[in-house]
């Protein structure tokens, strides 16, 4: 498979790259000299895309499967400027960089159609949707450098909001910079950065 330009496999167990991954990517502010970490990579089509147009790029995912997913998908691209790394969220990561990207698990999933499994994980944000989300933006500021930003996909489903909320009661100004209708629901890209 391809997207502007970039060579892709789709992996079992791994969440294929959809609209709010194309809206990401198509939407990616990055910058040549810049560091760049996303959270929950999946196939890593968005950490090669950003690759190839900043210094590096740390690429991570909770799942197994779709670390080694994002390491075929690495070498397919024959890109030296990304490091793997398995992490829940930023258990596994020490350093700050100028750009998160994070393409959240954001269908609110009622506690009966919970299911607990790696797979799952790419899409289940709880009962209201804002169960990764929040902490995400709990824990995100300390893994920025100065001056640094957010991107974050999610969907009026999960009540962007109070996203938009939370950012600005931790300084940041954040506002909703891309977004695409899809079916019911409205995916939607938040920037975010430290006022």
């Amino acid at each position: 498979m391809n997207y502007n330009g970039v060579e892709y496999n789709e992996c079992d167990e791994v969440y294929p790259p959809a609209e709010d991954t194309f809206l990401l990517i198509d939407n990616l502010k990055v910058n040549e000299e810049d560091e760049a970490l996303e959270i929950g990579a999946g196939t890593g089509l968005v950490s090669i895309c950003a690759s190839l147009k900043c210094k590096n790029v740390t690429s991570t995912d909770i799942n197994p499967y779709a670390i080694k997913c994002i390491k075929g998908n690495v070498k397919l691209n024959k890109r030296e400027n990304i490091t793997i790394i398995e992490s829940d969220l930023f258990e596994n990561i020490q350093n700050r960089y100028d750009l998160i990207l994070f393409n959240t698990p954001y269908l609110p999933v009622d506690e009966e159609e919970h299911i607990d499994d790696d797979y799952s994980k790419a899409w289940d944000g709880g009962e209201d949707g804002r169960l990764v989300i929040d902490k995400f933006i709990e824990e995100a500021p300390n893994y920025l450098k100065e001056g640094g930003r957010i991107q974050l996909v999610q969907s009026s489903f999960s009540d962007n909001e109070k996203t938009l909320e939370m950012f600005k009661k931790i300084g940041f100004k954040a506002e909703i910079t891309a977004l695409e209708h899809v079916f019911f629901e409205d995916i939607t890209l938040i920037t975010a950065f430290k006022e």
